[in-house]
């Protein structure tokens, strides 16, 4: 059985778009990207969610808390779940607060260190890096992401570079959805599903 870890943030624990912020509806199970993936993938691949709202690449983060930073716990969450055969990273949308002040470039690049962070673990067997669908700057959380449409500006083509360079695998989720007006963050169920679909093959792909 192929083991995949899809490591995220609330796009990938499946959070809907937010009526008002910290609230904390999550799309009912069946209707989140990872469940879709498993479904299509069939009985012989393992699909574990590792999605926490408002985890970053590398950063603190000094308003949420909580364990946020995706490169202190990823060691971690590595070895509880070995081996794996397929890590799927769908990280960056987080880093885009305006609290966190980086760039594109930035962004790419620690998505990167989280790349050579597993693979010196030594308990990955392949990698998929994912662009997450753009944010707006619209809705609840438009306060929050403020000049993060210019900031991501770039991203996905630096994520795909980075992932060439790197021997990974590659996959756009902005290219099959679109973040909801209403928090300019989360997708509705629509949007959850449609990458999921999508990234059957590619995950397919990257297992071959």
């Amino acid at each position: 059985m192929a083991v995949i870890l899809c490591y995220g943030d609330s796009n990938t624990h499946g959070t809907a778009p937010l009526e008002r912020p910290g609230s904390h509806d999550r799309h009912p199970k069946g209707q989140r990207w990872v469940d879709v993936l498993a479904e299509g993938l069939g009985a012989d691949h393992e699909v574990i969610a590792e999605g926490l709202p408002a985890r970053t690449t590398v950063h603190d983060d000094p308003v949420e808390g909580g364990c946020r930073n995706g490169a202190l716990v990823l060691p971690a969450i590595l070895h509880s779940h070995r081996p794996v055969d397929l890590l799927i990273v769908m990280l960056g949308t987080n880093d885009l607060k305006s609290r966190f002040s980086v760039t594109a470039w930035e962004i790419a690049r620690s998505v990167e260190r989280l790349v050579l962070m597993a693979r010196a673990e030594d308990v990955v067997d392949r990698i998929l890096v994912v662009a997450p669908v753009p944010v707006r700057e619209c809705g609840t959380l438009e306060a929050v992401f403020v000049g993060a449409e210019v900031r991501q500006q770039g991203l996905t083509e630096l994520l795909r570079e980075m992932a060439t360079r790197q021997g990974c695998g590659f996959f756009d989720a902005g290219a099959h959805a679109q973040v909801s007006p209403l928090d300019g963050v989360h997708m509705d169920a629509a949007g959850q599903m449609a990458i999921g679909r999508a990234m059957i093959p590619a995950v397919r792909e990257a297992l071959a």
